[in-house]
């Protein structure tokens, strides 16, 4: 929702009458009054964000007793799905509850002696980008250790995650419309060079694995870059450019959201237990903890 409001109000004071021979004109100044549009969500937007984090919620508890079901050796992708999905739900709830909420004034028009004339205050759910600054990492970490990808590749493909969402943020709050476009230039490269890490690398890695794995890696990458691809758009149509209002960049994050973290993880956990028999299994301190040659000893003597 867009309206325009006046930043200043003009408030005249009564004259005082003084006993004087002269009488001057008192100068009169009236300062430049810049326009404010003020952008929010409405009930639409926040029962939207109820919606999701309820969903999260449901998925997060899936995603936990699933993980019960299964050998504690084979729990890492369970493991990690349902931190994702209880980070969202964290986010979400931080949302709707006004906790993760900001308004951030951008300047949209100036005079050319430099002077402010327009500008907008929008809704920015801050809480958003901590959760993905947590999140999309995990959900990368899945999708490596489904390819068997090397430690090298999966250190700059989390690297380059969090430059894509942290310089997201910078954009998000940024004062001039130039320099949030400048950061969200700076978020796309980040991203491209996860396509590259994970669409290129990740295919190579997955090459010496069965065929069924071979096939399911190509299909839930291609489905998550795919579905990654549109998280930009997003943001240039409504934080960047502001052609959507606040209760729809609302809704359209909240569809990405379920098929990027509930629908991700059904498929891949789903999958993967399907699999069991081809899925590798983790031992040793995962599985077991530190052995008795390992553990610390506290002398009887202290």
């Amino acid at each position: 929702m867009m309206i325009p409001d006046n930043v200043f109000e003009e408030v005249l004071a009564p004259a005082t009458h003084r006993p004087t021979h002269t009488h001057l004109p008192i100068p009169t100044v009236t300062p430049d009054i810049p326009k404010v549009y003020h952008q929010y969500s409405t009930d639409v937007g926040h029962k939207t964000l109820w919606v999701v984090c309820v969903l999260m919620g449901i998925s997060s508890l899936a995603f936990y007793a699933m993980a019960m079901r299964v050998p504690v050796q084979k729990r890492l992708f369970h493991i990690i799905t349902a931190f994702i999905t209880t980070t969202a739900f964290l986010s979400y709830y931080a949302m709707a509850t006004g906790s993760g909420v900001d308004f951030h004034t951008t300047v949209i028009k100036e005079s050319k002696l430099h002077v402010i004339t327009e500008v907008v205050k929008r809704q920015v759910f801050w809480a958003r980008y901590v959760d993905w600054s947590l999140t999309t990492p995990l959900l990368l970490l899945d999708l490596s250790l489904l390819a068997g990808l090397n430690g090298a590749s999966i250190l700059v493909l989390m690297f380059s995650d969090i430059v894509m969402i942290l310089t997201g943020l910078f954009a998000a709050f940024s004062h001039h419309e130039a320099q949030g476009w400048g950061w969200y230039a700076f978020a796309c490269l980040a991203y491209l060079n996860i396509v590259y890490q994970l669409g290129y690398k990740g295919r190579y890695a997955v090459a010496n694995k069965d065929n069924k794995t071979k096939a399911f890696f190509g299909a839930i990458s291609l489905f998550t870059l795919l579905l990654w691809t549109i998280y930009p758009v997003v943001w240039g149509i409504a934080d960047g450019s502001r052609m959507v209002n606040v209760d729809g960049e609302i809704i359209a994050y909240a569809v990405l959201d379920i098929l990027a973290k509930p629908v991700f993880g059904f498929w891949l956990l789903l999958t993967h237990d399907s699999m069991s028999r081809t899925s590798p299994s983790i031992g040793g301190f995962w599985a077991d903890g530190l052995s008795s040659e390992g553990t610390l000893r506290v002398s009887a003597d202290l």
